[in-house]
Order: C-alpha cells, then structure tokens, then sequence
C-alpha cells in the first residue's frame, strides 16, 4: 500500500506543475468489460488529508453496481488479523530492508503527514470499510507477504543526484510535492504521476521494474482471468499503476483488454 508514497520519494520528485487543462473533476477510473463481465479498476490514493469528497456520482456508483473489491492487498487492522492469517501465517524476509530503504519510507510518511494526509483516510481504506460494512466481499490482488518480500529485495535507495537537495530541503520538497499529488489524483490528473514513474525509472530501473512494472503484469494477467467469470468487481489500485507506458492498462491492453475511462 506505500508504493506510491514511497516510489515518489524514491523519485526524488520535485513540486509539480498545476495542469493546465484538469482531465476530470474526480478520481481516475476505468473499465472493461465483455458480453457479461464488468471491472471498474479505480486509482486511488493511498493516504489522504480526509477533506476530499471523492466518493460520489460514479466512484460510487460503480461500487455500488459491483459483487466485490479487489484491493492491491489486505493489511490487518487492529489486534483482529485478517480472516484466514494467523500472526504464524508471515515469515521473515529472507532479505531484510536496506537502511536506506526504509528511511526513505519514513521520508515518505512524515511527508505526507505533513501535509495532514493519513492512511486512515486513504481511498483503499476508505472503500474496503465501506465494502465490510454492506457485507461486499473484500479480496487481494497479492498477499502481504509477497509485498513484505517485494520490499525486502529492493535496492538500495540512490544517492541524491548532483544538485538534488538534501535533508529539510528534500522534506520540504517532497512534502509539496505530495501534497499536489493527491490535488491531481483528485481531479483525475494522471500527467503528474507518469513524471514521477520517468523519475523513478530513471533513479532506480530495478525497483521500477518490481514495484510497477511486474505487478502490472501479473494484475493483467489477474483480470484477463477473471474476465472468464460472469460479474461485476471493483478494483482499486494505486493511481501510479494506472499511469506511464508500463500501467496496468497497457498491460491489459498487450493482452486483446482494452479499456476506457469511466469518468
């Protein structure tokens, strides 16, 4: 689920540019379907400051219309683990996460909460206690221990580029960029999130390649799978995975899946 946070910090992104001509006035959606299988694969933010009014006119009402939601993973909340894990369910990391790694996580989070966004009001969060509470199935697209294992194999965090600020200037950096961020995932901007993938391609191929460009694939290969089941089920994916020449619709496209925006 901090993906996106972290792959923006990885990317070292610098404030973005406000768009000129906004794409939508809500969140990114889209869809595919056939003769009798619908999926609305929605991008969502995983942390935000809880004053957006984004789920409404179509987010909800494609959820409402749906059998289920998929989300990237299922996270325990609270003492309760989820249905089917138990605390023996998790291994340790055969790798354990770099220094460097991890402090860029950090950087990550404080970033955002310094600009009030939280977890708790993250748009996965968000629909998944909305889905618990009408009784909707809730599944995975990949357990939490492939992305703990994900996160362990990464490599090392680059150092800065000559020129790049450091320390409080790179939180100050990082913190408005984050925060104009979750502006454009709001209005449905896509444009600011293919800069930071070309960012982060260009700092670290590697943990490109792990975060967004196998998932993609392995998504794709998920929903062109359960194409083959008649229904209607609501994805919700970080809206970096739906953005740049590697984004899960493009996966799904190199696979005869077109898709189109919903909103």
């Amino acid at each position: 689920m901090v993906s996106l946070l972290v792959a923006a910090a990885l990317a070292a992104a610098p404030p973005a540019s406000p768009a000129l001509a906004p794409a939508s006035d809500q969140p990114a959606m889209f869809v595919v379907r056939d003769a009798d299988t619908t999926i609305y694969i929605f991008g969502t933010f995983h942390a935000l400051d809880g004053r957006s009014q984004w789920f409404g006119q179509h987010v909800r009402d494609a959820f409402e219309q749906s059998d289920e939601l998929v989300l990237e993973t299922l996270v325990p909340e609270g003492p309760q683990p989820v249905q089917g894990m138990t605390p023996t369910s998790f291994r340790a990391p055969s790798v354990t996460p770099s220094a460097s790694f991890l402090a860029t996580t950090r950087l990550a989070i404080n970033a955002g909460r310094s600009q009030g966004m939280q977890v708790g009001n993250g748009a996965d969060m968000v629909l998944r206690h909305v889905a618990e509470a009408e009784g909707k199935p809730v599944e995975g697209l990949e357990t939490l221990q492939l992305q703990i294992d994900m996160f362990s194999k990464l490599p090392a965090t680059p150092a800065p580029r000559a020129g790049q600020p450091v320390g409080s200037g790179s939180m100050s950096g990082l913190s408005q960029a984050m925060g104009e961020m979750q502006a454009a995932w709001k209005r449905g901007d896509q444009t600011v999130f293919v800069r930071m993938l070309g960012q982060l391609q260009q700092a670290s191929p590697d943990t490109y390649r792990m975060m967004f460009i196998e998932r993609n694939e392995r998504w794709a290969d998920w929903v062109r799978a359960r194409m083959q089941t008649p229904g209607t089920v609501f994805v919700a994916v970080g809206a970096g995975h739906l953005a740049g020449p590697d984004s899960l619709l493009v996966k799904l496209a190199e696979r005869g899946i077109p898709s189109q925006r919903a909103n």
